[in-house]
């Protein structure tokens, strides 16, 4: 399967490596320092229990039609980061090529093929003026949770924290050739790649800690752990879950596990900064549309209030706002 990887960061990188050496055909969209490393050298991965692997037969472009037409595009960006990569991404598409969306948040395509009285809605906090879904056709999109963490530790180099679990679905719930094809490719990489009938549903169970999570921790500046202990935020987190609850179950999501468990779960991850914490310490822009206004408008969409998230939207779009000006970044530090 020819497949290109559209930013091989972290998670895009992990993927990259893993299918490689699979015997998949892997392009990376990269660039500066990392497009270097990775033409040189390839994709090395350090493992949970520190071996390596090197994936040296990964091919690296800056431009993504030097890559030509492929089986699948990993998009493995950030959701506010997409529409910078259109319309290059066209010189990667055939006409039967996959759109894999591997994005925290709501998606754009939310309301492409669901039916129901939204059906082709466009979502303005994560695709104003429809912009990137006049770009890629909704025929071409599977939908994906990710699950792994993983970082980038060096140009070309990831290093997986933990995890290997990649759901997949087709937008309207069939069981197509296409996602048990690639379901298959990525089995045989070393993941777990379920194929779910309802997407979505997976989608709001990770939103649903993320909404909460990351912009708490952005403003606190507090680990999973400490915003899980520390009654006060523990409230706050639960507030703004059951308002986007509220939401979800409005557009037809089945919430299959407890609120109370997915904080337990949060918890347990432990001592983890968010990646909007980690955005916020390394000065770059952090995904609230996608993660926290997506669900606003969602809210408005089905009639349901969300002021507690809408409090906590305004306090870490100032901070973000605050930030860019300054072009700044804001770290607790020690000493």
């Amino acid at each position: 399967m020819k497949i290109a990887v559209v930013g091989a960061g972290a998670i895009g990188g992990y993927l990259g490596a893993k299918l490689s050496l699979a015997g998949e055909q892997v392009t990376v969209v990269a660039r500066n320092r990392n497009l270097e490393a990775i033409s040189a050298n390839g994709l090395k991965l350090i493992l949970e229990d520190g071996t390596e692997q090197h994936a040296r037969d990964v091919r690296a472009v800056q431009v993504p039609a030097d890559a030509g037409p492929q089986d699948a595009v990993l998009l493995a960006v950030k959701a506010h980061q997409v529409v910078d990569l259109l319309p290059a991404m066209r010189g990667l598409f055939g006409p039967q090529t996959m759109v894999v969306t591997l994005i925290n948040g709501v998606p754009w395509w939310y309301f492409h093929k669901l039916a129901g009285p939204w059906e082709g809605r466009v979502l303005e906090s994560v695709d104003p003026g429809g912009r990137i879904a006049a770009q890629i056709e909704p025929e071409r999109i599977i939908g994906s949770v990710v699950y792994p963490a993983s970082e980038l530790v060096a140009p070309g180099v990831i290093k997986l924290i933990e995890g290997n679990r990649f759901t997949l679905g087709e937008l309207d719930g069939s069981r197509s050739e296409r996602i048990d094809g690639l379901s298959k490719a990525m089995i045989a990489a070393g993941f777990k790649a379920p194929v779910s009938k309802d997407i979505r549903s997976e989608i709001w169970v990770k939103l649903w800690g993320n909404l909460s999570f990351n912009p708490i921790s952005a403003l606190t500046h507090a680990t999973l752990e400490d915003i899980c202990r520390f009654a006060p935020t523990r409230a706050l987190a639960a507030a703004m879950m059951t308002e986007a609850q509220a939401v979800g179950e409005a557009l037809g999501v089945e919430f299959k596990v407890s609120l109370d468990k997915r904080i337990a779960g949060a918890e347990a991850v432990g001592a983890h900064k968010t990646s909007m914490l980690q955005d916020v310490e390394h000065g770059r822009a952090i995904e609230l549309e996608a993660l926290v206004g997506s669900v606003i408008e969602l809210g408005r969409i089905v009639g349901r209030p969300t002021p507690t998230i809408d409090a906590v939207y305004a306090m870490a779009s100032l901070l973000n706002r605050s930030l860019a000006a300054q072009q700044g970044r804001l770290a607790i530090t020690s000493g």
